[in-house]
């Protein structure tokens, strides 16, 4: 690890001051990936802001929604009342990540940016890597890709997201509020990650010196939810396959409204809109739901390990659409 400095902000905008003022410099959170990172050698800031004491903890009802302050802890975030009440989706997201402690340190900022958990990306030794060194390489391609990506990768990086919590967001059409040099503004989480494409090491649509200050839930929808994760262990291993499915179901079992978004698949949570689209005005059954997970795979490009992920993902998507409509 290099020596850096650090400091705690007793402003958001002496946060955003700070870490503009000296190239290299990154806010720091509840620090559990960002820390991890520093000991691999991977990330090497010049300098650490703190910014958890910052007024950004609260969750609270705001314009028929929940406002989630970026500082709020994932375990806070879990086990608050209106979360799991309204959002049921986004309280079993939660849950199914990381391990209690993690989720007792971690704040929900820091968890819509943590990086990959590539196994090149981790390892510096590897120096083909696009995320870490643009324009070397991705040594996942040909490598041990068991866990990588199977839809919206590209040649130049194959690293899936690592966020439960990210999967529950795009579900719900979440928005995320952002401050920065040029003042506030707002995120669809549709439009928060990038894909790779030619430029892997840039992951969100955030700008230099911007900071998320809290995560906007709009009105719960009418139905229910289910989120389903498939990993190698029952216990902190992140997830091979997941999906947050929220369904709108009549009484004749018609769907009136769906939404799918897929986790473990690609580099950001995977929502097609168009297979949402296939589910509504049809009966709740599970070749309905076959329909809307095969347009959800489309165009899936399996590398030498992870081919299995392709039908994992169908299964994965029927069933948590299934599981949704039985309540």
């Amino acid at each position: 690890m290099l020596p850096f400095t650090y400091s705690r902000a007793s402003s958001a905008d002496d946060a955003i001051a700070a870490v503009q003022k000296q190239q290299g410099a990154k806010f720091l959170g509840g620090g559990t990936n960002l820390v991890d990172l520093m000991k691999m050698g991977v990330e090497q800031p010049s300098a650490l802001v703190e910014i958890t004491r910052l007024p950004f903890a609260d969750i609270e009802e705001r314009a028929g929604g929940v406002r989630i302050g970026a500082m709020a802890r994932n375990s806070a975030v879990a086990n608050h009342p209106l979360i799991r009440e309204r959002y049921p989706v986004l309280a079993q997201a939660l849950l199914s990540g990381a391990s209690p402690q993690i989720r007792n340190a971690a704040t929900v900022g820091g968890n819509l940016l943590q990086r990959t958990r590539c196994f090149y990306f981790y390892d510096p030794s590897y120096r083909e890597c696009n995320k870490r060194v643009p324009g070397s390489g991705c040594a996942a391609i040909q490598g041990y890709n068991r866990i990588h990506a199977v839809l919206g990768a590209s040649d130049h990086c194959v690293a899936t997201h690592p966020s439960d919590m990210a999967v529950g967001l795009a579900a719900l059409d979440a928005k995320i509020s952002v401050r920065g040099p040029q003042g506030e503004r707002t995120i669809p989480f549709a439009e928060f990650y990038r894909l790779p494409g030619d430029t892997p090491h840039l992951e969100t649509d955030l700008k230099a010196g911007e900071m998320i200050t809290a995560i906007d839930l709009p009105a719960a929808a009418p139905g229910r939810s289910q989120y389903l994760k498939v990993r190698d262990r029952n216990s902190y291993a992140f997830a091979l396959v997941s999906a947050a499915a929220v369904l709108n179901v009549d009484a004749d079992r018609r769907i009136l409204d769906a939404r799918i978004a897929l986790g473990g698949v690609a580099p950001k949570p995977w929502r097609i809109p168009a297979a949402e689209q296939a589910l509504r005005g049809k009966p709740a059954t599970d070749s309905t739901f076959s329909e809307a997970a095969e347009i959800l795979v489309q165009g899936a490009k399996a590398l030498r390990y992870n081919g299995f992920k392709v039908e994992l993902a169908r299964r994965t998507t029927v069933r948590a659409l299934s599981s949704a409509a039985a309540g």
